[in-house]
């Protein structure tokens, strides 16, 4: 098995090597290098390049745009192909419909298929300055990582979800846009020891996380240290995957073009912690004692920027079908709930700050910028 996955990596490597060329030579007779051209960046990936829950204004990328218009004096044109819920590879998705609203989250388009659109949109594809990437937690699967009940596990998960199928992805973007700069951004943990430890900790569990029955029952101590520790798992596991993909990449255009935006997260800034940077539950006092009353019936809503605009989506997308049997009315009615309550976890303002920064600090770099792409 290790020998055929050493012939699978070497051809994959060589087969990117070789269109990559090709590709490059093309470039070098290219005419479209105005330096007084307006910038283009592409945004491919999931919920946290999307902006999960945030006003356009206060997202990541649109930070990284308002920062190189400054910088550079030219205007940025932004195609944003990222959306909630979207998955790597098509092998895996639950449904096959994708949506109006990229706040819904369903794993379709693909992040190849948003790719795919971005190569029909773009009739210069030298033009393309900036691509930033994120992706491979929806493959893994946000239940599958909290389930968990060892680090080998999330690490299997991860390796197998976040290593060759973003190799892929990466090669396949290099090809197509030569000249840009392309950062794929990291995770985070959403857990931590500092995430507070009380019944709504619980009734989120209880409704979202859908632990396996018959596993043993867990103090909320137990609880909050196991789902402390998968994250911190998940954290590393992500880390090291996606940053030995942009290794593997590079290694194979001589050259840095591809470069892995590490999120530094304290555990306070994890869910529920004292400065978390994670959007939450909306924990006024009103909304507590409705809570209190219903004997955690009614659940708190979203603290997010774009809650109600999303809820009407889901509804939308997720409308009772004729003849469904109870099975799908009771399937569809749980998936608009957790289409309803998506901004959870995902970073809030402050924490698009920081994938804001965690890109800058990359594009600043002078070593990172290419000769035929600079601003």
């Amino acid at each position: 098995m290790k020998a055929n996955a050493i012939i699978i990596r070497v051809t994959f490597a060589a087969t990117c090597l070789v269109v990559f060329a090709a590709v490059t030579v093309f470039s070098q007779t290219s005419t479209n290098q105005q330096t007084g051209r307006p910038l283009n960046m592409l945004v491919l990936g999931d919920s946290i390049l999307w902006g999960q829950g945030l006003k356009t204004e206060h997202k990541s990328w649109y930070h990284v745009k308002v920062w190189l218009e400054k910088t550079t004096g030219r205007a940025v044109i932004e195609k944003v192909e990222a959306h909630s819920g979207a998955i790597i590879e098509r092998s895996s998705a639950p449904e096959s419909l994708p949506t109006p609203n990229p706040e819904v989250d369903v794993a379709l388009p693909t992040l190849n298929e948003e790719l795919d659109n971005a190569e029909r949109f773009y009739s210069d594809r030298l033009g393309i300055d900036v691509v930033l990437v994120s992706g491979c937690a929806n493959d893994v699967g946000t239940q599958n990582l909290l389930n968990a009940t060892a680090t080998e596990e999330i690490d299997e998960m991860t390796k197998a979800k976040c290593g060759l199928p973003m190799e892929k992805l990466l090669c396949r973007i290099t090809t197509s846009f030569p000249a840009a700069r392309v950062i794929v951004t990291g995770y985070y943990p959403f857990f931590s020891e500092q995430t507070r430890n009380d019944f709504i900790l619980k009734a989120l569990v209880r409704r979202f996380l859908q632990i396996i029955p018959g596993t043993p029952t867990l103090s909320s101590k137990e609880l909050l240290e196991r789902l402390t520790a998968n994250s911190n798992a998940w954290y590393q596991a992500s880390n090291n995957a996606l940053s030995q993909a942009v290794r593997n990449v590079n290694s194979g255009l001589h050259r840095e073009q591809v470069m892995f935006a590490k999120i530094e997260f304290s555990p306070e800034h994890s869910f529920a912690a004292p400065q978390s940077r994670l959007w939450q539950f909306n924990r006024s006092p009103f909304r507590m004692v409705l809570v209190l009353l219903s004997f955690g019936k009614i659940l708190l809503p979203t603290n997010d920027e774009v809650r109600k605009q999303r809820s009407a989506s889901c509804s939308e997308f997720f409308k009772r079908q004729p003849s469904e049997t109870y099975a799908q009315k009771k399937e569809r009615e749980q998936r608009r709930m957790l289409c309803r309550y998506a901004a959870l976890g995902h970073p809030n303002r402050k924490g698009a700050l920081l994938y804001a920064d965690a890109i800058l600090k990359l594009l600043k770099t002078p070593s990172t910028v290419t000769a035929s792409s600079s601003p």
